[in-house]
């Protein structure tokens, strides 16, 4: 099985996706009312998934963004798996907090950001994309030069790929909604007939909303 259908296989075994009937749906605090909800944390729990996770990131980063110097995590899911891709790769680490600290030496990134070394941020769910845009922000203004973000899962959003163009930043994903949906069908989680509703959802986030 091919790394990607592996990885959205096991987010569904782990109730680290959930997928509701359309007629109970999940709000997010940005007030969309969506039929999943996917917590990655959950992967920590579980050492085959999350090294299954750290060796995909790892062959993702060295054929996508070989240059690499540095791995960064955003805080607060995607520092265990920074951390262990960057140990698979030998490589240096730093993450990245959601605001500068409020004392000591008030930093955001916490770590070192060798100079000259290009980095990598690992995000653990790319939903909007503003959040890992954010981080990645944070890292162009300490003076890194940021090449790439992978992720462990999208929801296939338009609106990621044009904030991810407009900042002319490049990011790869391990799996993704579009992946998932069938795997779910065939393993039970999803109704055939609620699949075509579904994959509409990832086109409008706004569906059920409106």
């Amino acid at each position: 099985m091919e790394a990607s259908k592996e990885i959205a296989k096991h987010l569904l075994e782990i109730q680290a996706v959930t997928i509701k009937d359309t007629s109970n749906l999940f709000t997010w605090a940005s007030g969309i009312k969506s039929p999943i909800y996917c917590d990655n944390r959950l992967t920590m729990s579980y050492p085959r998934v999350r090294n299954t996770i750290a060796e995909a990131f790892k062959e993702v980063i060295e054929r996508e963004f070989p240059e690499a110097g540095i791995i960064a995590g955003t805080a607060t899911a995607g520092i265990p798996h920074a951390a262990w891709v960057s140990e698979k790769m030998d490589l240096p680490m730093v993450y990245v907090r959601s605001t500068a600290k409020g004392h000591g030496k008030q930093n955001q990134i916490e770590g070192r950001l060798f100079e000259g070394k290009k980095v990598v941020l690992i995000e653990d769910l790319l939903s909007t994309g503003g959040s890992s845009m954010k981080a990645v922000k944070a890292l162009r203004e300490a003076g890194a030069q940021v090449i790439g973000v992978v992720a462990i899962f999208s929801y296939n959003f338009q609106s990621v790929d044009d904030l991810f163009k407009e900042e002319d930043t490049q990011y790869k994903t391990l799996t993704s909604y579009d992946i998932l949906l069938p795997i779910a069908v065939e393993m039970g989680y999803v109704k055939k007939e609620n699949l075509e509703l579904l994959k509409q959802w990832s086109k409008d986030p706004y569906i059920f909303t409106k």
